[in-house]
This record gives structure tokens, C-alpha cells and sequence, in this order.
């Protein structure tokens, strides 16, 4: 018997060329194995009532209940209804392959660079996203007008490839403020809360919990206990970081309007208003507060217990060993 990196039943959204514009997985699954995985492995595109009552069949004799039990109602559904499967950790080849990676993440049954986005940007469409649902951008004018001849106004909330992550997924245990700052496909663990200015991109996110006034870029991963302040923010490998992927340790604080351009380590802290590059010079303190060495911040990597601040008179960037890592304040992460 072998496995599947991920299956979802799903109900897409289609352009009036029959196109998949967005696709809903309400129950998607991971790293499916045994008989569910042999049951599966011809499960795949686009599905009729027919096909779903034998798929659901079929899965509450294997003791796959709520599957079963969704398949049933999908059965029932007119709306267009897909199965995707991803036999391995292969990029996606389709819309409905791509969205179900987006789901994994939000799902929280993947974590950031657990399963392979290579080419997602190409296959995702770029869409109205609307109170509607998504509307194809050649097809745009017309519902709009239509919506005027109505009496109505077509809603368009943004045009982008991805869709914000709560109009898909409410992970448990979290406070979004500004729900438009969440992409499909980002990760949040139970007790992050984003305040308003937070923003958090697909394949990045937090271990939780966490306190998230900036940005998380594409990639970036937040250890448990870490604050990111208010206007500050991370190179993701999408705005050029590289093939380096950034993250930020345990327990670390970002002040605000600063950023972060290396790994991060346990405990770390760097002052308001100071960006932290790979190249950044950095001046290296004794317990003194003498200087020992100048270096590039690259060199610090990943190294617990840093304190980043820049010399007052003289701008220069100083690294000492933190002697206070932060404490987030527990009550700002229970979520329930």
C-alpha cells in the first residue's frame, strides 16, 4: 500500500469557459495511507452525483464517515464538484491541485516548505475576488454592470491569485483583526493573534502563540512566543532573500519599523527602526561594552540570545548577548 501527500473534495468555481477559478475543500487530508489510499487513487477531477454517491458509499464501508457523509452532500449539490489527489510531493499541475496545497497549509496539516509550491504563481489565475465569489477579469465588466441594472453593487474586496485565507479556513485558536492581511495558504497556530497592520503571506506563518503587528513575507516561519511590531518586517525568498530562508526563533521580538534579512535564533531582539540584512556590518560587543570584532550579520545566523540596537551617536550596528528575551503576555493569546 502506498500514500498520498494530500486529497480534497472540493467545490470549484469556474469562468463561462468552464475554467477553475477557486475550489472550496472543506475537509482536505494529508499523508492518506492504507486501504483509504487504495480506495482513493482513481479519485481524481471532476465528479458527478452519480460518482459521489459511489465514492460515499464506498467510504462509510471503510469507516470514513465524514468524508462519506461530505461526499453526500456534494452529491446533492449543483455547483461543480472536484476531487484532487497529490500522489507525492510533486509541484501542483492544476488550479485544483494548487488549492488543495493552499489548504493543507491553512489546515495546519502541512507546516511552511513541508509541500512543494514550485510554480504555483504560474497556475493560479489572477481574479476578481468579490462578495460574489471570484469572477473572471474579462467577465468583470458585465456582472458589474449587471449588478447595476439590479440595483446592486458588485463588491470587489481585491484582484490578486490568492484569495484571503477566512473565506477558506478559521483555524482554531486565533484572532485576525484585519482578515484581508491573511492569504490562502498561511499558517497560523493556535494562539496567534494579527492586529490590524499584521500581514501574514502563503507557505509562512506561526508556530504559535505569537503577537503579529507586521509583516510575515512568503517562506518566513515564526517560532512560539515571538512579537513582531508594529510596521516591521521579513524577507521572504519572493522580495529578495534568496534561496536563504528566513525565520524568526522562540520567545524573539521585532520592534517596530524593523527588519529581518537573516535566521533568527531563540531569544533574539532587535530594536525598533533597525532592517537586518545578510550584509548588515555588524559591531560585535563584550560584556564591556568594547568592541571584539566587526562582522556580516550573516555570520550570526541562527544564534540565540542576540541583541540588536544601533549605537546612538555613531549608527553604527551593535550586537550584544540579549540579557532579557521577552515574555509575551499570555492573555493576549487566549483565543477561545
Amino acid at each position: 500500500m502506498g500514500a498520498l501527500h494530500g486529497f480534497g473534495l472540493g467545490i470549484a468555481s469556474e469562468n463561462a469557459a468552464g475554467d477553475t477559478l477557486d475550489v472550496f475543500y472543506p475537509q482536505p487530508l494529508s499523508t492518506v495511507t492504507g486501504p483509504l489510499c487504495d480506495g482513493l487513487t482513481d479519485v481524481a477531477g471532476r465528479l458527478d452525483s452519480t460518482q459521489l454517491r459511489e465514492l460515499a458509499t464506498m467510504l462509510h464501508k471503510m469507516g470514513e464517515n465524514a468524508l462519506g457523509d461530505l461526499a453526500t452532500r456534494l452529491a446533492e449539490s449543483d455547483r461543480p464538484i472536484v476531487a484532487a489527489l497529490l500522489a507525492d510531493n510533486h509541484p501542483a499541475s492544476s488550479v485544483e491541485e494548487a488549492y488543495l496545497k493552499l489548504h493543507l497549509l491553512s489546515h495546519r496539516l502541512v507546516k511552511p516548505h513541508q509541500t512543494d509550491l514550485t510554480g504555483l504563481f504560474g497556475l493560479l489565475p489572477n481574479v476578481a475576488w468579490t462578495d460574489q465569489g471570484p469572477v473572471d477579469l474579462t467577465e468583470l465588466p458585465q456582472r458589474q454592470l449587471d449588478a447595476r441594472l439590479r440595483g446592486t453593487v458588485l463588491e470587489v474586496s481585491s484582484v490578486d491569485k490568492f484569495p484571503k485565507m477566512t473565506n477558506y479556513v478559521v483555524p482554531a485558536g486565533v484572532r485576525i483583526a484585519h482578515t484581508a492581511r491573511v492569504r490562502l495558504g498561511a499558517y497560523l497556530g493556535e494562539g496567534t493573534t494579527v492586529m490590524h497592520e499584521g500581514f501574514i503571506n502563503f507557505n509562512a506563518g506561526t508556530e504559535g502563540p505569537g503577537m503579529i503587528e507586521g509583516r510575515i513575507a512568503a517562506g518566513v516561519w515564526v517560532g512560539t512566543g515571538s512579537d513582531l511590531g508594529g510596521g516591521c518586517s521579513t524577507m521572504g525568498t519572493l522580495s529578495g532573500g534568496g534561496d536563504i530562508i528566513i525565520s524568526v526563533g522562540r520567545e524573539c521580538l521585532i520592534g517596530a519599523n524593523a527588519g529581518l534579512g537573516i535566521p533568527l535564533g531563540d531569544r533574539c531582539t532587535i530594536e525598533a527602526g533597525l532592517f537586518v540584512t545578510a550584509g548588515t556590518k555588524v559591531s560585535l560587543l563584550d560584556e564591556s561594552g568594547n568592541v571584539v570584532d566587526i562582522v556580516s550579520a550573516r555570520t550570526l545566523a541562527g544564534r540565540p540570545d542576540l541583541l540588536f540596537r544601533r549605537h546612538s551617536t555613531t549608527g553604527a550596528v551593535q550586537c550584544l548577548t540579549n540579557q532579557s528575551a521577552i515574555a509575551l503576555n499570555e492573555m493576549l493569546h487566549v483565543n477561545n
